[in-house]
This record gives C-alpha cells, sequence and structure tokens, in this order.
C-alpha cells in the first residue's frame, strides 16, 4: 500500500491538529522498570493525516511485509506454542483483503495488510485524551526514517518534496493547482519556508525525506566556496543569515517526519485494533514485532476479556520466563473503536521473551487459561546467553557486596583502632602520670639533702645561677681521694641523672691560694632543678679512681629555677609523650610482623595448591593450570599409566560444581592427540557459575571401561566463579584433642585437621568426653548447653572453642569420665563404646544433620556400627562414615569392624597404607581404603613467631636465624660453642624409634666430629636406665659435644629444631611421623628410615629426584633402607659431609626444606576430596 498527501481543488492543504488515540498509560507504583514514555510530539500537538484510496495509483512502490513463522504471528504467543500452520495476507488493487482463518484457541496479535482511504480532515470535535507518538530530539533524518521504516510493516517512502519562494507549491503531491495558501498551512504545522538569495530567487531546492540535512549542509558548503569577496562585514553577517537559515531548515525537517511518523503509526494501531477484534483476538503490540531495547505499547480489549466488568486493568509481567525485571503497570483506555485499553512496556535488551498477566488489582485474573501470555523477542539474545548476562550480573553483585563488605570492615577496623589508640594513649597518660610522681618524689627526697656549696670540698660562682647560664664549679682536690690524680674531671647530670651522663669537662688548676682549688666551666641545664655530678682521675670509660661523696654523689641545688608545678607538668606530659611512641613502635612491629605471617601463610597456601595441581601432571593436567571460570581450558590425559592404557579412544566426561551443575553433565567428547607424547587432550568451556571441574574417562562414547580415579573422580578448583562451594558439615567424634586431652599424635591430627578443613570455609564440630582431668584453660568461651537422656542417665552438654573450633564436651552423670585420665582404666572399652553411642544420640537428639561423621582409630571405631545399625535410618540419613587408622598396633578387631562398616577409609600416610594392606582387618576392605599424609600446625611450629628461639627467621634468613639458635642451644646445654655439625634426636624412646639405630648414629657423629643432642624419654623403665647409663659415659667422654636430655621440655624442642643441622629418625615402622616435618619446617635436615610416612617426606638428595618431581617438590633430606648400623652410617655419613665439604649447597637445602609445605593444606584437600567421594 502507497500512500501520499491529498490536496484539495480549493487549493488548501487542510492540515488539522490532532490530540491522539488515547490517553498516556501510567506505570504504578508496584513496577520496578522506568517509566519510558517519549512522544513524538510537535509543538505540543500531534497532525491527523489520512490517506486517499487513490494514492496508490499515483505513486507505486514495493513495500515488504514481515511473514509469521507458523500460526503465530512473529514477535507475539501464548506461553504454550501453537501449531505449524501458516497464514498469508496478501492486498488486492481494489484494496480488499484476502488471507486464511486464524485459529481461536490461542491470544495473538499479528500483521494484516489493508489498504486504507487517507483523507485530509478537519476534526474540530476530537477526544479531550492524547496519546502522543515519541519525541525523537537531536537525531538525524536518516536515522528517524529508520525507525519509521522498522516500526510499521506498511511504510511507505515520504515523497519527495520541492517548495518554491515563487509559487509557494508543495511538489508531487497532486495534479490539481495550489495558491499562496498552501505556506500558511506549511507554517501552521512548523514547516518553516526556505528563503534564498534575491539574485538566485529561480533556484530551487529538493528535500528529501532521507537526505535533507546532507543536501542542506552540501548546499551550504557549494554557496560558501562560491562566494564572492566583499566586505568583512557583510560577509559575517551574510554566513550568521545562512547558519540561522540552515538551523531552521532542519528543525522544520525534523518536525514534518516526526508528524509523518505520528500519522502513520495512528493508522497502523486503528488497523491493528480493527483486524485484532474482528478476529476475536483479544490483544496485540505495537509494534508488531517485539525487538529489545524497544518501547512498546501493550493492547488489551476489555470486553473479550474475564476483566470486562472491571473498573481497572492492570497487567504484572516479567521478562525471560518471569526471571528479568518484573513490573506491574496500570492500563488505560484509549479512544480506539471497542473496549481497547492500553500502556507502554520498555523491553530491555537483554530480553528474549516477555511474560504476563492481566487482572484488576486485587484477585480477578486473565491469565490465558493458566498458561500466561507471552510475546517472543525477535533479535535479542538467546536462553543461554541470558544465563550469561544473569551469571555475569550476579558476578556484579557479588563484586559489589564485596567492596561495600570491606570498606564496612575497613570502617569497622579503622573504629577499632580509633578506639584501642584511645584506650592505649589513657593507659600511657595514666602511666605517666605515676613515673612523673614516683621520680618527684625521689628528687624531692634527694633536693632535701642538695647543698648550695661544702665548705672545703666544692662550690659553684656565681652564688644565684639558673637554667641555661654558665658556671664555675671549683673543686678541693686535697678534700677527698682524688688528692694525688694528675687529672681531675667531673661527670655530671642533673635532676637526680633523670638523662644520665650530660656534664663531662676536665678541670683546671685555679690559682687560688686557699687550698688545692681546680674547677670546670660547667653549662646549667635549662630544666634543672638540682645538679648531679662526681668527680674521677679521667673521663668516662677511663677513669679509675671516684670521689662520689662517699657512694652519695654530689647534688647542689639551683638558687633560680623553673617552677617545680610547672616542671613537674611538662615532665609527666613528656614522660607521656615518650611512652605513646615507643608504644606505636611496638605496635607498628607487631602488625609489620602479623602481615608478613599472613602473607607468607597465603603464599604457602596458594603455592600448595599449585603443587597439588601439578602432582598430577604426568597423568592430567589443564592450560591453563589456574581454571578461570569463563574461561575455555585445555585438559590434557596421559592414559598410558591407567586402565585406558592401549585403548584407540578416550572419551572425556565433564560436569561441574560436583556433578551437581545446572546443565548436567556435557556430552561425551572424543580426545584428540596432544602434541606431548602419550597425552590427549579436550577442550571445555568453563561456565560462569562453576566451582570445581569433574571429570572422568571411558574408552567409548557409550562408557565401557572408565578410569575415574579409583572412585574419586578427577577434580580440578575453578577460580573466579559466581558461586562458591557450598560448605559440608563435617563432625569429628573423638576421644583425644590437643592440647586439652592430648595422649599422642591423635590428638594432633583431630585438632589441626579440623581447623585446616575450616580454613577452606567448611563446618567442623568436635564431640569429646568432658574427662574431669581436662585442661580447661585452652577452652574459650566454656559453657554449659543443655542436657538430654540416654543410656539410664542423664548426659550434660557443654559447649567451648579450642583453637579457633566448635567443641560439644559430653559429660554423663554415671561418672564413666571421672576417672582423673583419659586412658588406663579396666573398662576403657565399656567406657568409649558408651561415649560414641551417646555422641551419635546427641546428633539425633539436636537436630544436627551432618554430612561427615569421622571417628579416629581403635577408641571411637565403634561409631561406623552404631551409625549404621541405629541411626543411618533414624534420622541422620544424610551422613556418611569417615574411619581414620592412626596406628594399627592397637584395637585390630574394633579396627577391623569399623573398616567394614565404613564408607571410607583412612590411614596416615599412603606407604603405611600399603604396608598394613596385608593385615585381615584392612585387606577386604582395600577399596575405600586411602592414604593420607598428616602435617603440622603451622602456627604452632613457626620459626618466625617462635618465642622460644633468640632469633625469629624465615627462609630468607635462615642461615643467620640457625646460627643464632645454635650458639644459644650450646650455651644452654654446656656444649662446646663451635661451628660443627650439630644432629638433633627428638622421640620417644622405643623400640618402635629404632633406639639401638639411635645409639650407633650417636657414636658416628661423634666420630665424625659432630656435636650431638638428644631429647626424650623411654615408658619402659628398662631401656630408660639403659639411656641413663649412656649420658653418663657420653658426659663423661664427650662432655663438650654430647648432651642427653631423658624428659620432655617443650621450649628446649623449639630450640633443637631451630639450632640442629640435622634431625633424625630411625624408626623401625612410622604410620607418619611429625618429627621430620617440624624439622623442616625450621630448615633442619632430616635423615630418616625409609619406611611408612618417612618414605612420603623426606625425599634423597642423591637418589629420590623423579620421585620428588612426581610429587611436584625437590630433594630434601638423606635416607637408607636397613635396619642395621650399615644402613644408618650411610645416611649419617652423607648427611655430614655434605656440611663439611659444601657449607653454601648445605645451607641452600636448608631454604629449600623450609620453603616446603608440610603443614595441613594439602591433607585437607586431599581429605575434602575424600569426603565428597564419600557422600557421592
Amino acid at each position: 500500500m502507497e500512500v501520499s498527501l491529498q490536496v484539495y481543488p480549493a487549493g488548501h492543504f487542510k492540515i488539522k491538529p490532532s490530540f491522539g488515540l488515547f490517553p498516556t498509560s501510567r506505570i504504578s507504583q508496584f513496577s520496578q522498570s522506568p517509566s519510558w514514555r517519549k512522544d513524538y510530539v510537535v509543538g505540543g500537538v500531534s497532525y491527523q493525516i489520512t490517506a486517499s484510496a487513490d494514492f496508490s495509483r499515483k505513486r507505486q512502490r514495493k513495500i515488504s511485509t514481515p511473514k509469521p513463522k507458523g500460526s503465530v504471528p512473529k514477535g507475539f504467543s501464548p506461553k504454550t506454542r501453537v501449531g505449524t500452520s501458516s497464514q498469508r495476507r496478501g492486498q488486492r488493487n481494489n484494496g480488499e483483503r484476502e488471507g486464511s482463518n486464524t485459529p481461536t484457541s490461542k491470544e495473538y496479535a499479528g500483521p494484516n495488510q489493508k489498504t486504507y482511504e487517507a483523507k485530509v480532515v478537519n476534526d474540530e470535535q476530537q477526544n479531550d485524551g492524547i496519546h502522543r507518538a515519541r519525541e525523537v530530539e537531536g537525531e538525524s533524518v536518516n536515522v528517524i526514517d529508520d525507525i519509521v521504516n522498522e516500526e510499521s510493516a506498511m511504510l511507505w517512502a515520504v515523497p519527495q518534496m520541492v517548495q518554491s519562494e515563487n509559487n509557494g507549491r508543495i511538489g508531487n503531491i497532486d495534479e490539481g493547482p495550489v495558491n499562496n495558501d498552501v505556506s500558511d498551512a506549511v507554517d501552521r504545522i512548523g514547516l518553516d519556508r526556505r528563503h534564498l538569495d534575491d539574485s538566485k530567487s529561480d533556484d530551487s531546492t529538493r528535500y528529501k525525506s532521507a537526505g535533507t540535512d546532507e543536501k542542506i549542509y552540501n548546499d551550504l558548503e557549494k554557496q560558501d566556496s562560491n562566494k564572492e569577496a566583499g566586505s568583512s562585514g557583510i560577509q559575517e553577517k551574510h554566513e550568521e543569515d545562512s547558519s540561522l537559515k540552515l538551523k531552521l531548515e532542519i528543525e522544520a525537517s525534523q518536525k514534518l517526519k516526526l508528524e509523518m511518523e505520528a500519522v502513520l503509526r495512528k493508522q497502523m494501531v486503528e488497523r491493528l485494533a480493527e483486524e485484532n477484534f474482528l478476529r476475536g483476538n483479544r490483544l496485540f503490540t505495537y509494534p508488531e514485532v517485539v525487538r529489545p531495547g524497544q518501547d512498546i505499547e501493550l493492547f488489551l480489549n476489555r470486553s473479550l476479556s474475564t476483566l470486562a466488568n472491571e473498573p481497572d486493568v492492570l497487567v504484572m509481567g516479567a521478562f525471560n520466563d518471569w526471571r528479568w525485571n518484573s513490573f506491574t503497570i496500570k492500563l488505560n483506555r484509549t479512544i480506539l473503536n471497542g473496549d481497547w485499553w492500553s500502556c507502554q512496556i520498555q523491553v530491555p535488551k537483554e530480553a528474549y521473551k516477555l511474560d504476563f498477566v492481566f487482572f484488576n488489582g486485587k484477585d480477578v485474573y486473565d491469565n490465558n487459561d493458566t498458561k500466561d501470555f507471552c510475546v517472543t523477542v525477535e533479535g535479542g539474545i538467546d536462553v543461554l546467553e541470558f544465563e550469561d548476562f544473569l551469571l555475569e550480573e550476579k558476578r556484579r553483585e557479588i563484586e559489589k557486596l564485596a567492596r561495600e563488605q570491606a570498606e564496612k570492615e575497613k570502617q569497622e577496623e579503622e573504629q577499632r583502632r580509633i578506639e584501642a589508640e584511645k584506650a592505649a594513649s589513657e593507659a600511657d597518660r595514666a602511666q605517666a602520670r605515676e613515673e612523673a610522681q614516683r621520680r618527684r618524689g625521689m628528687l624531692e627526697e634527694l633536693m632535701k639533702k642538695a647543698k648550695r656549696s661544702v665548705d672545703n670540698v666544692w662550690k659553684i660562682e656565681p652564688r644565684d645561677f639558673k637554667g641555661e647560664e654558665m658556671v664555675k664549679l671549683y673543686y678541693n682536690r686535697s678534700s677527698g681521694p682524688l688528692a694525688n690524680a694528675k687529672d681531675v674531671w667531673i661527670h655530671g647530670g642533673h635532676n637526680n641523672w633523670k638523662d644520665g651522663l650530660s656534664i663531662v669537662s676536665r678541670l683546671a688548676c685555679s690559682d687560688r691560694k686557699d687550698g688545692d682549688w681546680w674547677y670546670a666551666d660547667v653549662s646549667v641545664p635549662d630544666r634543672a632543678l638540682v645538679l648531679d655530678w662526681v668527680f674521677a682521675d679521667g673521663p668516662p670509660q677511663h677513669a679509675i679512681v671516684y670521689d662520689n661523696n662517699h657512694r652519695q654523689d654530689f647534688h647542689a641545688i639551683l638558687p633560680k629555677c623553673i617552677p617545680e608545678e610547672l616542671y613537674w607538668v611538662e615532665e609527666e606530659h613528656k614522660i607521656y609523650k615518650k611512652l605513646q611512641t615507643e608504644r606505636r613502635i611496638r605496635e607498628e612491629a607487631i602488625r609489620a610482623k602479623a602481615e608478613k605471617t599472613a602473607r607468607l601463610k597465603a603464599e604457602t597456601k596458594e603455592k600448595t595448591l599449585k603443587v597439588f595441581l601439578l602432582s598430577q601432571k604426568h597423568l592430567v593436567y589443564t592450560e591453563p593450570l589456574d581454571v578461570q571460570a569463563g574461561s575455555t581450558v585445555t585438559v590434557f590425559y596421559n592414559p598410558a599409566s591407567t586402565v585406558l592404557h592401549g585403548k584407540s579412544e578416550i572419551w572425556f566426561r565433564c560436569s561441574f560444581n560436583r556433578w551437581t551443575h545446572r546443565m548436567g553433565p556435557l556430552p561425551p567428547q572424543k580426545m584428540l592427540p596432544a602434541a606431548n607424547g602419550s597425552h590427549v587432550k579436550a577442550t571445555v568451556k568453563v561456565p560462569l557459575d562453576a566451582y570445581m571441574m569433574d571429570f572422568v574417562f571411558s574408552e567409548r562414547e557409550d562408557g565401557g571401561i572408565f578410569d575415574n580415579k579409583n572412585g574419586m573422580d578427577y577434580h580440578i578448583p575453578v577460580v573466579g566463579g559466581v558461586l562458591k562451594e557450598p560448605p559440608m558439615n563435617i563432625v569429628h567424634i573423638a576421644l583425644e584433642m590437643a592440647p586439652i586431652a592430648k595422649v599422642g599424635g591423635l590428638g594432633d591430627v583431630v585438632t589441626s585437621l579440623s581447623r585446616a578443613v575450616q580454613d577452606y570455609n567448611h563446618n567442623v564440630d568436635i564431640i569429646l568426653p568432658k574427662y574431669d582431668c581436662l585442661n580447661l584453660s585452652n577452652v574459650k568461651d566454656f559453657q554449659f548447653r543443655r542436657s538430654y537422656s540416654w543410656g539410664g542417665t542423664e548426659i550434660k552438654v557443654w559447649l567451648g572453642k579450642v583453637e579457633g573450633v566448635s567443641v560439644y564436651f559430653l559429660e554423663p552423670q554415671n561418672g564413666l569420665f571421672w576417672a582423673g585420665c583419659i586412658y588406663g582404666c579396666k573398662n576403657d572399652g565399656e567406657r568409649f563404646g558408651f561415649f560414641c553411642h551417646a555422641a551419635l544420640e546427641y546428633l539425633l537428639q539436636s537436630g544436627s544433620h551432618p554430612d561427615i561423621i569421622h571417628c579416629h582409630d581403635w577408641s571411637s571405631a565403634p561409631v561406623a556400627w552404631i551409625f549404621k545399625d541405629h541411626y543411618m535410618h533414624y534420622g541422620l540419613s544424610k551422613a556418611r562414615i569417615v574411619f581414620t587408622i592412626h596406628n594399627l598396633e592397637f584395637g585390630g578387631n574394633l579396627i577391623g569392624k569399623a573398616m567394614a562398616y565404613a564408607d571410607k577409609a583412612t590411614t596416615v600416610s599412603p606407604t603405611y597404607s600399603q604396608e598394613v594392606s596385608g593385615n585381615p582387618a584392612v585387606s577386604s576392605h582395600l577399596y575405600k581404603f586411602h592414604g593420607i599424609l598428616n602435617g603440622i600446625d603451622p602456627d604452632i611450629w613457626d620459626p618466625y613467631n617462635d618465642k622460644f628461639i633468640p632469633v625469629n627467621y624465615t627462609s630468607e634468613n635462615v642461615v643467620e636465624g640457625k646460627k643464632a639458635a645454635k650458639e644459644a642451644l650450646q650455651q644452654r646445654l654446656g656444649l662446646k660453642r663451635a661451628d660443627l655439625p650439630l644432629v638433633g634426636i627428638i622421640t620417644r624412646l622405643t623400640h618402635q624409634k629404632g633406639i639401638h639405630l639411635i645409639k650407633h648414629a650417636i657414636w658416628r657423629t661423634l666420630d665424625r666430629g659432630g656435636q650431638v643432642v638428644l631429647l626424650g624419654s623411654a615408658p619402659d623403665p628398662r631401656i630408660q636406665n639403659d639411656f641413663v647409663n649412656l649420658a653418663n659415659q657420653l658426659h663423661s667422654s664427650h662432655n663438650d659435644r654430647a648432651r642427653l636430655c631423658l624428659t620432655y621440655d617443650e621450649p628446649l624442642s623449639h630450640l633443637i629444631y631451630a639450632g640442629a643441622d640435622f634431625i633424625l629418625v630411625p624408626s623401625i615402622f612410622e604410620p607418619c611421623g611429625l618429627t621430620q616435618l617440624t624439622a623442616m619446617r625450621y630448615g633442619s635436615v632430616a635423615v630418616v628410615r625409609k619406611t611408612g610416612g618417612l618414605h612420603d617426606t623426606v625425599f634423597d638428595v642423591d637418589h629420590d629426584k623423579e620421585r620428588a618431581q612426581a610429587q611436584g617438590l625437590e630433594p630434601n633430606g638423606f635416607n637408607f633402607e636397613g635396619a642395621d648400623a650399615g644402613g644408618v652410617d650411610y645416611a649419617v655419613n652423607r648427611a655430614l659431609s655434605t656440611w663439611y665439604d659444601g657449607r653454601d649447597w648445605f645451607n641452600s637445602l636448608c631454604k629449600r626444606v623450609m620453603e616446603q609445605d608440610w603443614s595441613w593444606n594439602r591433607p585437607a584437600l586431599d581429605y575434602l576430596e575424600l569426603y565428597h567421594a564419600a557422600r557421592k
């Protein structure tokens, strides 16, 4: 359909202002979308223009009409999809409409072409309701035409208009005559005529709707270039006139385009309303094709809705399946034919669908028969892109919250600092006041004894003097012990020596005849109340004979001095300022040290995570190593050492977030050969909401043989995601806990492992018996929690914090734990079994829902079967049991039963797990049995903050730190203070610890010229006596190089770890061993026997380079295999030789071992993997 403007024969172009179709819609107070209405207005009114039916015969132009997809017109459909039938719409020459019938079971709006007769009308009786078109300010004419073309499926090209100064007609509109009254009509619609220069009055200019501005600018440039030279004033005025004309012409062009657009919009809406009403459709949108970032109008025919009798109509909606930008907007009645109501909605650029229902503001709804209404947004993002957008929004929100939280914490910290500074300042002031009072009392006592002179001994001239004056102080040498001295010196100060020695001068012999008088010129300090001095036969540090007034010193009171009260006020202030300065220096040192400690811990933790990832590089690794959320990562896999070795194909199966990601597992991906040897690779896009990458490998797309890391699966952490891993709830049920109930290493593990896992943002609790011998001084916030009944007795529950971990103490009132000890009672089995059952009962009665229940060794082994038999199906079904063997030498039967019931089981090192794999308690459960190393607590064993060593140090100054510690150790134990290799031994003296190897190593070290220090005791009296005899022998024969301290001494153990060059651990068997780990923490080199955890942590510098690299480490010590003298000699001799022959290399080895992380950082990661595997 084509449109032109009809000019009537009378010669008047009849255009009348129109005040719109319907009132402006309003957004209710519930709306979450901003008001978007931007009307197309010109001078406050819009103009109504209709086209005549015969216009299509005057100017024919093809137009394109969007075709619907399926039976539902493009851009709009109900939420439930309709069928695939199509609808065609056309236009006949006579303007009649033809097309197929449309479905009536669904509500939709669609395009339909129809020819309308457009006439210029004079509608003086238009309704007062205003529905203005959008106002577009500052846009170019080209952009305006683009908008018109996009929003109207029936759009035609705006005709060319030619305006002449001579006849004032608008060309190409009609063939009929037009008089000069046309210019009046043009003026009424805001179209300014273009006036040309008189000399060029016959010229005319064409205005094209798509290029008017450009044409005007080109004409102006051409006109400017052809101007003849004239007077400067005339030229400037001409340029101003031209600029003004240009501005008016552009404004006129823009106004006309907006008016034309408003007319077309009105016609389109009227047509759509009529068509949809005839079809029985109750709603449509304008524009019909909804696009992102667009302002649309939504129309509802109330008479066809369930709201037909309701006075108010509102729309409640949102975008993208009700997930984005919800809103509530009130509809207003339009002046369209029929009961049409409308509102305006802004479509966000992130939308792919608009979802909505209508209601009356209360309880009457039109929700499309419970299916809701929806409009498809064309040309925008899809569902997956929207998911990524939401994640980006969430990331930004998280970052914003993090910044706000950081700022809040900063402000709170600053407030705490201010309050602490205020409190400390008050304490400084009080201390200064007290110190001033003390000094005043002493000085007042002194001033009572002070003189102005002593006859025939000393005097000062002049007699009346004050501070800052120069006086002569006379001394009669013959009056005291300096009578025969060749020289006489004064060593003096003031105010009871307040500032120490401040007056030093050599006396000269006086020419006085009344005695042996000597004198010195002395400058009196300005704040002196009294002068203090002694005489000597030489200067300070060189004098031998003194005259100190019989140990009372000499004191002279000042005749003229500062008022005493003023002096003490000023003195108190000086003391206060000094205290403040000293305190702030101390606080700054403490703060700097704390910051460095935190930085070192963070760096170590980060480094350990990288080592953890690199340790499996021979099998699996990623590029980049640090997997970032939202990035693309390549996974490399080497099947050569796995169950998939030799398979023709390798398939990669991946998901995220412990296999719980919203997208589910990704489709299997065939891996491609990589450039590096036998590896294959696959590429994966990591979603923004990933925090863990999970994968396994298989031989075929449909499965077959899998490599799932022995049931653990492969997992790689993802950093930078918008989601964090949800915390697990872990409960340890144990009989020991350091430091409040420690007997052996089990107590250390329970505390340290709990703290380390808690540091990875999981929730950890410990349940422990309330022994009557507990060391409660290390329990913070200890309080009674509750009590409950079970097993025929009341059980009291106490709560406290130990090393930052929450501990629940169970105290049965039957007295089972009022025995004064942890172990050693005849009924230990009964006591511990009761406790295990009571702990599970407490979890049940308290409503706890742990994910993991972790029990340890034979003492809490009953937890495993009691849980499975009595609690797994009765309220604690979520929990899984993890059982750890610390030492298989005790309670083998109980351990075997716990192994059978546990979901996962561990022991304290990989090698020890292999060594005990043949034990009947373990052998049938190897599929769920894993070896995980223990760690040490880096806060307890920290040479940078250790209060038991003389110089704190890190790997940066390890040589200096250890040298100072060795000297302090030698001095404390009475050893020769010499630069000799020192071997330390810290152990329980039992056969398990290899006591025969210890003895041999002592003699070997002494034979090589080294020193030996042993700290430890034997539970067996016979072994203890044996070592007492050895100590006596060594102290007699090698007193300056050997000390055996046969007791337990915690401070001394720290000094030995720091001062020793080597730590010897020759155990016959060692499940894990912490001594060698602590030694390396202090930069001491371990010499160990290859067994259990010693083999897993100490890598021989000569033989274990590849084994160390497989763990992401470097060789760090010396080891041996045999349990005889030859074996220990081999290791000790090599160690001592490195000290003697290569000190620089040895020092670098100390630095290396100190930088290796043997804390719980790595074991905690392994335990978390095990916990997740138990839950899978």
